[in-house]
């Protein structure tokens, strides 16, 4: 979304009244779906002086199940929204499969170093098994 959430402890866990939006679902129930954020004001009457966002979302099948993939649409309408999903929604599946393919990479490269020296094999203090 165009803004984060402030960080928020569990005892002041609230809505902010001036950042309220009516979200509305609009799908073609074959690729995906649109949201349509509508900022409102507390009362609930549109709030002209914030501009009206548009949430694109589809998923992906994985080995692993279903991978939702969401992303902006810079648009003025829902039409436009519309014509634009295609062409964001490659661009961020790709994103998505890189950032997978970096996360593999860089798990696959990490050494398990022991930490401190390794206990002596044998001999006195040196385990409880010992060797005829």
């Amino acid at each position: 979304m165009a803004t984060k959430p402030e960080q928020q402890t569990a005892n002041d866990i609230k809505i902010d009244p001036k950042a309220l939006f009516l979200e509305e679902v609009f799908t073609d129930r074959r690729i995906g779906t649109i949201r349509r954020l509508t900022p409102v004001t507390k009362d609930g009457t549109r709030d002209q002086a914030r501009a009206v966002l548009y949430i694109g979302e589809t998923q992906v099948l994985t080995p692993a199940g279903a991978l939702p993939i969401g992303f902006e649409i810079g648009a003025g309408s829902l039409e436009e929204a519309a014509e634009k999903f295609g062409g964001l929604a490659k661009e961020a599946i790709e994103r998505t499969v890189r950032a997978l393919q970096e996360m593999r990479l860089q798990a696959a490269s990490q050494i398990v170093v022991p930490q401190g020296p390794l206990p002596p094999m044998g001999g006195p203090g040196g385990g409880k098994i010992q060797m005829p």
